[in-house]
């Protein structure tokens, strides 16, 4: 009587076992499609994977003149579409190395932006210099050598004291294009003044007005006048750190300089000085304004509600520089209307 059972129970099994087989095979597959969508998902989402597609910020140096370079940024606020890329750095290429004028706003751009260079020059990097202490300015200095890096001596104070808290924020704002960027600040205080380095003729100017410490350079063998951000150009100017008089005195002494080709901070190479007369216009008509609200007892939003004249509607940004100008500068012009009533 077993042996019947057997022989039913067997082909029963016989054909569960082919089932489960199957759909082994179906879940296999499945499997496999799973992992290769994923594959493809990590390929497109992780930026170590493919930066150079990701986070190419597809620097292109322009010749001013011979051994004049300049990398001209979008004039745009920061943000990831961008990178941080909102900001002109430059280098100058002489028979013995090469100048280079700021490093932009992290360690991504400065690696790309020494490859630039060495797309144009095999010669060393003298010298680093960082204008000033905003991070657009600094956050690639880790790209270059240590021993080239060099600023000012209140802008090396004010990166020691801010350059972390700027460096988070760049975090915040511009995502994954910061990867592995930290603070270098440079060892090398520069002292104004004219002389050879790399074989050209420059001239380190210290000013300010824009921050406490604004460092312009002047190359004498192409006439080319790096102005770092205390020139604008068709942008409305930043002024977190701003002295307005320091900054005007600072324009007025820039228009004196033996420039023939004018690189700001932010916006477009100019063969004149219009970009400082575009500068100044804005910050007198800030000044004027913020100062003239003090005075009238008015607060902060109505002050914002201010319209912005005509003239500087091909600005770009300035709404919201206006806006951001007001919150920076308007409490210290209503402690002056202040004293001022008070005497």
């Amino acid at each position: 009587m077993m042996r019947p059972a057997r022989l039913l129970r067997a082909p029963r099994l016989a054909a569960r076992t082919i089932a489960a087989r199957a759909l082994r095979r179906v879940c296999a597959a499945l499997l496999l499609i799973v992992l290769a969508l994923v594959a493809t998902a990590v390929r497109a989402d992780t930026p170590s994977s493919t930066p150079s597609d990701l986070f190419d910020y597809r620097l292109a140096p322009r010749a001013l003149a011979p051994g004049a370079y300049v990398i001209v940024g979008l004039k745009e606020d920061f943000a990831f579409t961008n990178g941080g890329n909102i900001v002109n750095t430059g280098f100058l290429v002489g028979t013995e190395g090469v100048i280079v004028i700021d490093t932009g706003p992290s360690r991504r751009y400065g690696e790309q932006m020494l490859a630039a260079i060495r797309r144009v020059t095999p010669l060393p990097v003298v010298l680093t210099l960082n204008t000033h202490h905003h991070p657009d300015h600094f956050l690639g200095n880790q790209a270059f050598p240590p021993a080239t890096l060099a600023a000012l001596p209140d802008t090396i104070a004010a990166l020691r004291s801010e350059g972390e808290g700027f460096n988070a924020n760049m975090y915040r704002l511009n995502g994954d294009w910061m990867r592995d960027t930290e603070v270098a600040v440079p060892g090398r205080a520069i002292a104004p003044g004219r002389q050879r380095i790399g074989g050209r003729d420059v001239e380190l100017v210290a000013l300010g007005g824009h921050t406490a410490a604004d460092l312009v350079v002047v190359d004498h063998d192409s006439g080319t006048v790096f102005a770092a951000d205390l020139v604008f150009n068709g942008r409305a100017a930043t002024t977190p750190h701003a002295d307005l008089a320091r900054w005007l005195a600072a324009l007025d002494t820039l228009e004196r300089l033996p420039g023939r080709r004018w690189v700001p901070g932010h916006g477009e190479v100019a063969t004149d000085t219009a970009p400082l007369r575009e500068t100044r216009d804005w910050l007198r008509w800030l000044a004027d304004t913020i100062r003239s609200a003090a005075e009238q007892g008015l607060d902060m939003n109505e002050v914002f509600a201010t319209p912005i004249p005509p003239r500087f509607a091909g600005l770009a940004l300035a709404e919201q520089e206006f806006r951001r100008s007001v919150t920076h500068l308007f409490p210290a012009a209503e402690q002056a209307a202040l004293a001022a009533g008070a005497r």
